[in-house]
């Protein structure tokens, strides 16, 4: 306990106090989580609190800057320490794969200053920045940085709130904050879909609300699986197999007619190909560009990329999942 830490430490039990007691509220579900990934790697079990001050332990928390998830992860770096950022996913968002990169993250700081405060510092500010700003000090703790012009009022801040956060953290009820004493996990269980999985379709299709499945799969950025490979995705307890009968073909996709037509079951599919339309489509199976709109969910008859497989026949069994973004 310095200057520094007890400033939060008051700041964190009077004028802010009702977010940091929901950051308490919330601090069981992810502390049970981080801290065996910390210990596996050598971690001290206080770096935990690292997330409270980064996010809140908020898993879906996005910055002014950019940085996004429980441990406020650049797009940069979360790709440096093997997270998947893309425009169809984003592992920043998923809880447990964050907190395998931040332990990686912060065992090289580390390594790198022998320190963890410093470690810290250059998690927040960068290695760059800590880096300059010994070379300008020479050798230094954090403290001693921080009593310079060379880390940005930002940086001086974070350490000192993160070690108030463990302070307060070791015996909460002392400072007035309730915190339940077991770790809140989710029943859910996992079911590895087809490529271009739409998670609103897949809802129609099931019956789980759409908000659901997006809650439990946020790092699905549109709400569709990547086109190309099968996907895990997470779905509430006791919906899996009722998941994979929707999901289970009738029989084996046969091609003909030069691999614009499929059949699956009773039921005919076109693939779209890049200079289709959809009155196109609809004469060359002779039926009404109307029902080709109704019978594929379209929301207009320009709503068609190529690579989706649309119904062309009013009969329609079995769920079959587009190349490019959904069930069609």
């Amino acid at each position: 306990m310095n200057q520094q830490v007890k400033f939060f430490v008051d700041r964190f039990t009077t004028r802010h106090r009702d977010v940091v007691g929901l950051w308490f509220q919330r601090s069981p579900q992810y502390l049970g989580m981080i801290r065996p990934h910390f210990r596996s790697k050598g971690l001290p079990d206080e770096l935990a609190y690292t997330a409270m001050i980064e996010s809140g332990f908020n898993p879906r928390a996005v910055s002014r800057a950019g940085a996004k998830g429980l441990w406020q992860f650049m797009a940069g770096t979360a790709r440096l320490y093997g997270l998947r950022v893309d425009r169809w996913v984003d592992e920043r968002l998923d809880p447990e794969k964050s907190t395998v990169a931040a332990a990686a993250y912060l065992r090289d700081l580390h390594v790198r200053y022998g320190s963890w405060d410093l470690a810290q510092a250059a998690y927040n500010a960068g290695s760059v920045t800590v880096d300059r700003a010994l070379r300008a000090t020479g050798p230094a703790d954090f403290w001693t940085l921080a009593r310079t012009r060379f880390l940005k009022r930002e940086t001086k801040d974070f350490v000192p709130a993160i070690q108030a956060a463990v302070l307060i953290g070791r015996d909460p009820g002392q400072y007035g904050f309730e915190v339940s004493g077991t770790t809140m996990t989710p029943d859910l269980e996992r079911v590895v879909v087809p490529p271009g999985t739409d998670l609103r379709k897949l809802s129609a299709s099931t019956g789980i609300a759409v908000q659901t499945l997006r809650s439990l799969n946020p790092v699905l950025i549109r709400g569709v699986t990547p086109p190309g490979t099968k996907w895990e995705v997470r779905v509430p307890a006791g919906t899996r197999e009722g998941i994979l009968a929707v999901l289970a073909p009738r029989k084996k996709l046969a091609a003909v007619n030069g691999g614009r037509r499929h059949t699956a079951g009773e039921v005919d599919l076109h693939i779209v190909r890049p200079r289709d339309t959809v009155s196109a489509i609809a004469k060359l199976y002779g039926v009404s560009i109307g029902n080709v709109v109704r019978w594929n969910n379209l929301e207009n008859e320009d709503s068609i990329r190529p690579g989706d497989r649309l119904r062309v026949t009013a009969q329609s069994l079995s769920v079959e999942p587009d190349g490019q973004g959904g069930f069609r």
